[in-house]
């Protein structure tokens, strides 16, 4: 037996011979397969046959990927030949030794490798045709100059049909189907499309095929039992994926040799329309809604974030130009911009998704895209509910202190949900107050009509024209605000936004990053001093004048997000002068409870403000029970 490992960031191949009845896998030299990276554990995992069959068993701590399925450690999954394995940046291939004899000096590529090859050849004789740029703008296309732009592709890939060996054509059409189904499961999850940069009714279609492909999906999505709810895509997609394979050999027998070509031919159009209308490699990345966060480092890395696990796509970009052309695509629309003299920015997507974006002479890898997708549709109080991030208690709380005007302070750490939890409070301010939102890339997405949103902004090319978060919270003091939110408090404005508090503009509310309530209240006074120097015992005291609750976030090891804790501040230490706290939830386990992390549970003690909050029917008694 052989296994083929390929290395995804060097691209470096290789074929190691093996037995046929334990293979272990890991980065110590005692292993069948050694695979040298820190993100491999020592013996990593193992290939052994049982009742003849082939299974691969997890051993490391971070699990191990097989068939885009993550297993986690002491767990195994039946394979065949040719199935992925993939652990850290390796992809492995249980192979056997007739199917291929490899010379000596040729170069294994995948069949993925060998499409993009094709594809850059195919993009650069399409520039060359219609002498288009590279960093062309979609919002300057229309929809007779995309219709040629198609009608060219669909010449030149005609030329190219002939290059699409077997392997290819078997990963195009796959790609295709799993694309086509995830948009189509979508459209009838939410009632719209999803990311599309438009003029699909320019493509070159082929109405009898386009009827199969439409039937297959259908046939697909008809399989499973679907809810097909927009907050439940995620677990609709992932009940999809887990039976991809088993759905593949289904389809594949009514796929006659006229689909397959056009669906190949479809498949190779749409990827390079991608690049050249679109966001190349990623668009389809940016549908999935399952993925939380996009990464790239250069034009050969391609980065996902799905269900807590780090993953390298093997995707990749046809150079490095490419890849700024995304960039500016991304930024251009609103405003923002990126060169050698202002080589970072930070930016957002139409839908909110946070976008930040390095480029040379800062960035030594290449240029680097990080997209932390957003919401498309907001989350409700019930979806956090449903997903256990708090309890129905806690989340009766926490509208009767948003409608008792306490102001709140969202703390946790990096992608633990802050700008999600604030979002979701935000929708219990009442529809006749006016709400002023400060953020540095617009995120927020609150529904009352009495809402001003204040985005800050870079300076211009003469270092010009900037305005902070600090600038806008002073001026939407000016705006008379009965609510001020402001997205993230990372600096000065800290002073602004307390002050603001202690001024009569109750019921604000800002998330900051912080491990526990107490760094949170170190932290804040850590901003506070980067504004003015001040004694810190009268930072304290507008600290615990201004802030009423802090509501702490954690995210757990697989992925999950949920309230740890939600304190009261009581006010200041009369022997240390530290801002005082009381725990009123906290997430704790109970004896013979099934998970270490527990339920979030009132922990006895009643805030002072409860009663007051209570008498004016905004609270009831039943949350402390």
């Amino acid at each position: 037996m052989e296994i083929w490992v390929n290395n995804q960031y060097t691209d470096q191949r290789e074929i190691v011979k093996v037995g046929d009845d334990n293979i272990t896998i890991g980065r110590e030299d005692g292993n069948s397969v050694v695979l040298r990276s820190p993100f491999v554990s020592r013996t990593h995992a193992r290939i052994f046959r049982d009742s003849g069959s082939y299974f691969v068993e997890s051993l490391g701590s971070n699990g191990t990927i097989v068939t885009n399925k993550m297993i986690p450690a002491r767990h195994r999954q039946k394979i065949e030949y040719g199935d992925e394995i993939r652990i850290g940046e390796f992809s492995l291939y249980m192979m056997e030794p007739s199917i291929r004899r490899v010379k000596a000096g040729e170069k294994i590529t995948t069949p993925r490798k060998r499409v993009i090859e094709m594809e850059y050849k195919m993009h650069a004789e399409l520039l060359e045709r219609l002498n288009l740029r590279v960093t062309g703008q979609v919002g300057a296309a229309d929809e007779q100059h995309v219709a040629m732009i198609k009608r060219n592709l669909a010449d030149i890939i005609t030329n190219y049909m002939a290059g699409v060996d077997a392997e290819m054509g078997d990963h195009l059409v796959r790609d295709f189907i799993w694309r086509t189904t995830i948009t189509e499961l979508s459209r009838r999850a939410t009632g719209k499309m999803m990311y599309s940069y438009g003029f699909e009714n320019t493509d070159v279609l082929v109405a009898k095929n386009e009827e199969i492909v439409n039937r297959m999906v259908s046939d697909i999505l008809s399989y499973f039992p679907l809810r097909l709810r927009p907050h439940a895509l995620k677990e609709d997609v992932a009940m999809i994926e887990a039976d991809w394979e088993k759905q593949m050999q289904r389809i594949s027998k009514v796929v006659t040799p006229e689909v397959r070509e056009y669906i190949i031919r479809r498949m190779l159009s749409k990827e390079i329309e991608d690049v050249v209308l679109g966001y190349g490699p990623l668009q389809d990345l940016l549908e999935m809604p399952n993925i939380n966060e996009i990464m790239v480092v250069g034009k050969d890395k391609i980065y996902i974030e799905k269900d807590g696990a780090l993953t390298n796509t093997g995707r990749s970009f046809f150079s490095d130009e490419i890849v700024e052309s995304v960039i500016e695509r991304i930024i251009t629309p609103i405003g923002r911009r990126i060169d050698r003299s202002t080589p970072l920015v930070d930016a957002r997507l139409p839908d909110g998704s946070r976008v930040n974006a390095v480029i040379n002479p800062i960035s030594l890898s290449g240029p680097a895209l990080t997209i932390r997708k957003f919401a498309r549709i907001p989350f409700t109080i019930d979806d956090l509910i449903e997903r256990g991030t708090l309890t129905e208690a806690t989340a009766n709380f926490l509208r009767g202190c948003v409608t008792g005007r306490k102001n709140i302070i969202i703390s946790g750490g990096t992608g633990t949900g802050k700008t999600t939890t604030l979002n979701v409070l935000s929708n219990f301010i009442p529809p006749e107050e006016r709400i002023i939102t400060i953020e540095d890339s617009a995120e927020l997405q609150l529904p009352q009509e009495h809402l001003v949103r204040l985005e800050t902004r870079p300076a211009n090319i003469e270092g010009r024209g900037a305005y902070l978060i600090r600038d806008l919270v002073r001026n939407a003091l000016r705006m008379r605000p009965d609510r001020l939110i402001v997205g993230e408090c990372r600096g000065p404005e800290a002073l602004d936004m307390l002050q603001a508090m202690n001024t009569g503009h109750d019921g604000s509310m800002t998330t900051l990053h912080a491990n526990n309530p107490v760094d949170a209240l170190l932290r804040l006074e850590t901003m506070v001093l980067m504004a003015v120097e001040m004694p810190i015992r009268a930072i304290r005291e507008q600290v615990a004048a201004a802030i009423h609750i802090i509501v702490q976030i954690v995210r757990l090891p697989d992925g999950a997000r949920r309230i740890s804790h939600i304190s009261e501040i009581i006010g200041l230490d009369p022997e240390t002068t530290r801002v005082m706290t009381e725990d009123i939830f906290v997430c704790r386990a109970l004896p013979g409870e099934h998970g270490d992390f527990g339920k979030l549970r009132h922990t006895g003690y009643i805030p002072v403000f409860a009663e007051d909050l209570i008498d004016k029917g905004m609270l009831g008694v039943e949350v402390f029970t």
